[in-house]
Parts: C-alpha cells; structure tokens; sequence
C-alpha cells in the first residue's frame, strides 16, 4: 500500500482528493504547513502538496511568500533528501491576461499569488532532480459541489452563483459577463488527474483544465434556470480591474501526452449536481 502525504488536507481540493485516495485504498497522512522543523515526508511514497495561501487578492507580501513559495522550496527539498516523488499545485493565474496558455509559453503573473505559483514553477523547472520525480499541476478554474464553503470571496462562481440562487432567488453577474470565459474544471476531475499520475516518471508542470472555456453567463443562467432566479448585474470592483483574467482555456497537448481524461462539462455538472452550502 503505498503511503501518500496531502499538504492542504482540509482545503476544497484537498479534502476531495483525500477521501478518494482512502476510498481506492492508499494510506494517506494529512498535514498543514506551519511551525519550524522539516516536513513529514520520510518514509512516504509520495507527496501532494496542496497547502497554500489561496487567495489570488492576498495583499501581504511577505506572508504569501513565506506561506507558499519558502515553505514548498523546503518541501522540495526534503524530498529529495528522503527520495521521494513530489505533486504540487500550481495555477493558471501565472499566465497573466492572455490568450495563449502553452505551459512552455510566455507567463505574466499579476498579482502576488500568482507570481509565488511562478517562481516555485520556475525552482522546479530549474532543478529538475533525477532521484524523484515533480509533477506540477496548474489548475484552471477549479469548481465542484463539495468542500467549497469555506472559501468565501475564493470560492467559484459555481458555488457562489448556486448559493446566491437558493438563498435570494437571484443570480448577480458582473456586467459583460458574456465576454468573460473561464476553464471550468471540476474537482472531481482534478481529483482524477493526480490519481492517474500517481505512476508518472515525467518530471514537469501540466496544466489541469477541460480546453473548453465557458462564460459566465452561461454558467450563470444554468444555475439561474435551474432554481427559477433573477439575473442581476453589477459593476466590477476596482480591486480586480488590470489583474482579472478575461479569459482561460488549457492547452492540454502535454498532459494528453501521458493521460486520457474525460472531462465533465460545467453545463452539465450544474444539471447532474447540487452544490453542498
């Protein structure tokens, strides 16, 4: 049985990937950074390294730095002194505002999260160790119907959109949202990709995401539609104006390379599922 350590174990996505891995019969170790000492990961078959300040709008430098890029440069290192194989979460939010999403392309991080995800892509990249095998996942937009509460402002349209919906009878979009389209990739996909390439021998960083990009206003009146709501609209904060991705779309060639996915449709996701408030 192989033994499998996830950083992050109570985020969305790592909370979903856990309890597969248990249900498929790995034995797995949860643990949050924080604190001093080496990491856990003597006597593991793998590493999953999940845990991070996610908050793309994080305004302190110093603490994401030390949070997300210090603390997975000690991680890194640490499996390589035991030996052992690395995932790790990377994001799609380093390719900046564009329309080319190549994991060999151009990268233009735009705000601090982002440029954490970018340098650690970068160390690893740059130290490629042949004892063990780093295999980096850049999500796109990740949604799905469990583990998503705690995210608050983070949390996807999907989860925001159907809680709106249930609670107020509305639905409320940016305006222009027809012109804003995302990668929508389902945690449960997500989930299947590191499952699938727990085996891999390919050191290097894919990007995680459908290749199918959807509008929010579709997403938004799938949801609305399906719980009788109003569409309202309004302004787009200040905030994210300059940093906020117009549009996503994985260019998945790479990962095709290795795996065969099926990916699920956000359309048909929102039909198939209710979201877990």
């Amino acid at each position: 049985m192989k033994k499998i350590l996830v950083t992050g174990h109570r985020g969305f996505i790592g909370q979903n990937l856990s309890t597969r891995l248990i249900q498929i019969g790995y034995e797995v170790e949860g643990w949050e950074p924080g604190g001093f000492g080496e990491p856990p990961v003597a006597g593991k078959d793998l590493v999953m390294h999940l845990g991070a300040i996610s908050d793309t709008t994080y305004p302190v430098l110093d603490e994401i730095m030390i949070n997300n890029l210090d603390f997975s440069m000690d991680l890194h290192r640490a499996c390589i002194k035991h030996k052992v194989n690395l995932h790790y979460a990377s994001s799609a939010s380093v390719y900046g505002v564009t329309d080319s999403f190549d994991e060999d392309g151009p990268l233009s991080p735009q705000s601090y999260y982002a440029w954490t995800k970018y340098l650690f892509d970068r160390h690893i990249t740059k130290n490629f160790s042949d004892e063990i095998t780093v295999t980096g996942f850049r999500y796109f937009n990740v949604f799905g119907a469990k583990g998503e509460a705690h995210k608050g402002k983070m949390a996807s349209p999907f989860y925001k959109f159907s809680k709106e919906a249930k609670s107020n009878g509305t639905v409320t979009l940016f305006e222009n949202s027809e012109n804003y389209f995302r990668d929508f990739v389902s945690v449960e996909d997500v989930v299947e990709t590191h499952i699938k390439l727990i085996e891999n021998k390919y050191s290097g960083v894919y990007n995680i995401g459908t290749g199918h990009p959807t509008s929010f206003q579709e997403v938004g009146q799938k949801i609305a539609k399906k719980y009788n709501a109003k569409i309202l609209y309004r302004k787009m904060p200040g905030a994210l104006e300059g940093q906020y991705q117009a549009f996503t779309c994985a260019n998945t060639k790479k990962l095709d390379s290795l795996i065969q996915m099926k990916w699920s449709s956000i359309l048909d996701y929102i039909e198939e599922h209710e979201c877990n408030l």
